[in-house]
């Protein structure tokens, strides 16, 4: 007999429950993996049952690994192992199994995303299609949209009619399609299409399997689509037994084809299913548990439960209220450097948003803090190609350098190809000129290549001469430039919306440099950039996680920080447009963020103006939500007033532009005077006005003009001594 010991009432009960078919509901942090992996070692070890003849479907290799070993721990060597893999590994050991009933190889092909797009780009190459027309993402998820959908190559053509954009996708569907039969090659997607679509056309395979497995169990069930259900259905078929553990509250994928109803609905499709709710909570404290509750009872599409853990604590969930986001990511950086300094260690610390956008300001902070930290499944936001893009555009309008001309000369794509640019390259070295500097002087070419380049020319031209006049804003322009170079509609048209969301972010980083430093030039910003994007990492294991939302699902940290937890950010205001539903599906982001947290979680928003939004922020809705009996309100707490004064707020943690001001006006450089610089070395300063020093670096960094106050810069004799 296994040893059900350590389990509660409701575990034990789903552990050893005897129905031919059961739904577990699971609620956050209830120990649904250790009921799940108890329920196979008591059907091995008690019941007798074969480990061949049950199977475990997970949707994470991880989950699946984490699955095997405890049941290896459990379990003698000589029972042998079950089933246990994700839905995809599942379907690739059915298909080299029985796929020659297809008139298919065994030995077929298994497509990565890195595969898929080289595929596209030889599409692209073969159908003369511009890759800034359609981005190969904007395509991999048109491809698979179709397949999940059942849309046939022909249908598509169908469903394209006259417009060109549609034709020009159906196309490119084609050829990938075609090429995948040449090579004998499926992807993700058809693993499972293929698998289902085989269990339809031949009954004897489809009874060959629902014989093979007499046991089986669906981990996340709440997180499955509709085509991966049909597969489940027929393999548990009319005959075998099927347990599946989910939780409805924390289905967030929706966008992805996840379908809530599927667990909801499943007492419909199996008459007499058994339904078990695991209600305690061995993960949060009570405040915690308990806020996240009182925002999760507000969707009415649900399964209602009473989630309720013994884990007291004193700490309530701590709301603060911000004037804005750089007072909110300041207070966030001081926060964590207070709690760091009592003992608690970084990577115990989990900083979640709702978009990948969000991440600027914290960033920022933490480096302006030295703070360690990792973007957890993702890019830095410096970092990011379209943000990259951006600011090379920015540097055509100063330096026009030939790193940025490079970059986007071709982007969005303007038909110059790689003689074009070899021609330019050539005449530049020739001439111990700039390459734009050749191209704005000189007409190197004829027709239709030299008028894109001469109306390259003029439009960055226009920037430069906006720019001397000094009459436009730093922001307005770089809003300008985004719009007229074509970056910004390439993205929308793409619907590539989180590149979108990040240029905007972008130009309200610039909008806060010219609000903070109302004197300053183009130059001076992209000087500061550079030292936020070009800082080395950390080279340390304990370091604060940054990450979406999304990416923390199935993850726990002692102390979570929620931060922009304002209407139209969280929840989102795509969602907010979708109505009812929409706004349920952001609550059930909330409530996956809020019990992620074990000990401390913090919930933070920020006032003020939204340039993203493009209105005033206001409270997010869930923050309301909370009960009042387990949260605790600071910063701008009332309601009614549009605007505080933190100044006594901030005696520490004050946002950095804040404190360059006040650390400059006690830093002084005089002229001559040696200093160092974390990435330029060394270098002799110039002059020391208003705040900002001018220094001579070594080649091949030149003059720089630098903040006198930033943290990066030192005067040489404090080192040395």
């Amino acid at each position: 007999m296994i040893d059900t010991g350590l389990l509660n009432e409701e575990q034990r009960e789903a552990v050893l429950a005897e129905d031919k078919y059961i739904r577990v509901v699971a609620g956050a942090g209830s120990g649904k993996t250790r009921v799940l992996t108890m329920r196979i070692a008591h059907l091995i070890q008690d019941l007798g049952v074969f480990p061949s003849r049950i199977l475990a479907i997970t949707f994470t290799n991880k989950a699946a690994n984490e699955m095997k070993e405890r049941i290896k721990k459990m379990m003698p060597e000589e029972t042998g192992q079950a089933w246990i893999s994700t839905i995809h590994s599942l379907c690739v050991r059915i298909l080299r199994e029985d796929i020659l009933v297809m008139n298919w190889p065994r030995n077929f092909t298994v497509l990565d995303e890195e595969d898929q797009k080289s595929i596209l780009r030889e599409a692209y190459k073969e159908l003369k299609v511009d890759a800034q027309t359609f981005s190969l993402g904007s395509l991999i998820s048109y491809i698979s949209n179709n397949k999940t959908a059942e849309i046939s190559v022909e249908r598509a053509f169908i469903l394209a009619g006259e417009f060109g954009g549609e034709k020009t996708k159906a196309k490119i569907y084609e050829y990938y399609v075609n090429r995948q039969n040449s090579l004998y090659a499926l992807d993700f997607d058809d693993l499972i299409l293929w698998t289902v679509k085989m269990f339809r056309r031949y009954s004897e395979v489809l009874a060959k399997w629902q014989k093979r497995f007499r046991h089986i169990h669906v981990d996340e069930f709440q997180d499955i689509d509709k085509l991966q259900y049909e597969l489940i259905r027929q393999l548990a078929g009319t005959e075998n037994s099927l347990y599946v553990v989910g939780d409805p509250d924390q289905t967030i994928y929706t966008w992805r084809g996840a379908d809530v109803n599927i667990i909801l609905n499943f007492t419909k499709d199996f008459p007499g299913t058994r339904t078990i709710m695991l209600n305690r909570n061995y993960r949060s404290t009570a405040a915690i548990l308990n806020g996240a509750n009182s925002v999760i009872k507000n969707n009415r599409h649900r399964l209602e439960k009473d989630l309720y853990t013994d884990k007291e604590s004193t700490e309530k969930i701590v709301h603060y209220a911000s004037a804005g986001d750089e007072y909110e990511a300041a207070w966030i950086a001081g926060k964590i450097r207070e709690l760091h300094a009592k003992g608690l260690d970084y990577h115990d610390i989990a900083v979640l948003y709702r978009s990948n956008y969000l991440s600027r300001t914290l960033e920022k902070a933490f480096l302006d803090e030295r703070i360690p930290y990792v973007i957890y499944g993702g890019v830095r936001f410096y970092e990011r190609q379209e943000v990259k893009d951006a600011l090379c555009y920015l540097r055509m309008v100063t330096s026009a350098d030939d790193l940025a001309f490079r970059r986007v000369i071709n982007k969005p794509r303007r038909g110059i190809g790689n003689k074009t640019m070899e021609t330019i390259e050539n005449r530049a070295r020739e001439l111990h000129l700039s390459m734009y500097e050749v191209v704005k002087n000189e007409e190197l070419f004829s027709g239709r290549t030299q008028k894109t380049v001469n109306d390259f020319v003029a439009m960055v031209e226009r920037w430069r001469r906006e720019a001397e006049s000094g009459e436009t804003e730093l922001f307005r322009l770089f809003e300008k430039i985004i719009e007229e170079s074509g970056l910004r509609s390439s993205y929308e048209s793409n619907k590539e919306l989180d590149r979108v969301e990040n240029l905007k972010e972008l130009i309200d980083d610039a909008r806060e440099f010219s609000e903070d430093y109302p004197d300053s030039t183009l130059e001076e910003y992209l000087q500061l950039v550079s030292l936020y994007g070009d800082r080395d990492e950390t080279m340390s294991s304990d370091f604060v996680q940054l990450m979406t939302v999304h990416a923390a699902k199935g993850l726990e940290f002692d102390t979570v920080f929620v931060s922009d937890m304002n209407d139209g950010i969280f929840p989102n205001e795509r969602a907010m447009n979708d109505g009812p539903r929409g706004v349920e599906e952001e609550r059930r982001l909330a409530y996956v963020a809020f019990t992620r947290a074990r000990n401390r979680l913090f919930i933070t928003e920020a006032g003020g103006f939204s340039f993203i939004l493009q209105k005033a922020r206001t409270q997010s809705r869930f923050i309301e939500e909370i009960d009042e009996k387990y949260i605790e309100h600071q910063g701008a707490v009332p309601k009614n007033q549009p605007e505080l004064s933190f100044a006594r707020e901030f005696v520490n943690t004050a946002p950095f532009t804040e404190r360059l001001r006040s650390s400059a006006a006690a830093v002084q450089y005089k002229k001559g005077e040696q200093v160092i610089h974390s990435k330029f070395g060394e270098g002799v300063v110039l002059s020391c006005q208003n705040g900002i020093a001018n220094i001579a670096f070594a080649y091949p960094w030149g003059t720089k003009n630098i903040a006198a106050g930033h943290p990066s810069l030192k005067k040489k004799s404090e080192i040395v001594n």
